[in-house]
């Protein structure tokens, strides 16, 4: 996929692509840390149809919410064949007990043979994060285990 990078001076920039429908897709960043989503309209690419302004936390979410899902289908694909192994999303919600603590903390590969392979944060993928890793209300934790230990996992989170 072919992403391209326009400076707007004095704005920020603008980074888009051109989707199958042959419309453009994109996001503009502005110089004061706010976003705006963008669509175009289907016939003229360089009028949106769309722009929806985007605080930081909202940009964050959204980017969890496309990125995640494409490594969990990506690591399932790869476990499809090992009976036993699923692979899960779990979401840490603002209010769980383990916002603000480290990966360690929640002790989640002891109590319920669950292994976080990555937290997604923001639209940033942190593969293989370490016990010190500090855990952040609206994270992905990338998750793989039994179905029973990941449902577990999902408990040890919420409630700790």
């Amino acid at each position: 996929m072919n992403v391209e990078v326009t400076p707007l001076p004095g704005i920020g920039t603008r980074q888009d692509f051109v989707s199958r429908s042959g419309r453009r897709i994109g996001v503009v960043t502005y110089r004061d840390g706010h976003f705006d989503l963008i669509v175009s309209k289907h016939d003229d690419p360089d009028s949106c149809v769309a722009s929806i302004p985007l605080t930081t936390d909202e940009s964050g979410a959204l980017a969890n919410l496309l990125g995640g899902p494409q490594l969990v289908a990506k690591l399932q694909e790869q476990n499809r064949d090992v009976p036993g192994v699923d692979t899960r999303q779990l979401p840490l919600a603002q209010d769980s007990p383990y916002d603000g603590r480290t990966l360690g903390d929640t002790a989640l590969r002891t109590r319920t043979a669950v292994s976080v392979v990555a937290v997604v944060r923001a639209g940033t993928v942190h593969p293989s994060p370490r016990p010190d890793f500090t855990l952040g209300g609206g994270d992905l934790l990338i998750t793989v285990g039994t179905s029973e230990g990941l449902a577990q996992a999902a408990d040890v989170l919420d409630n700790g």
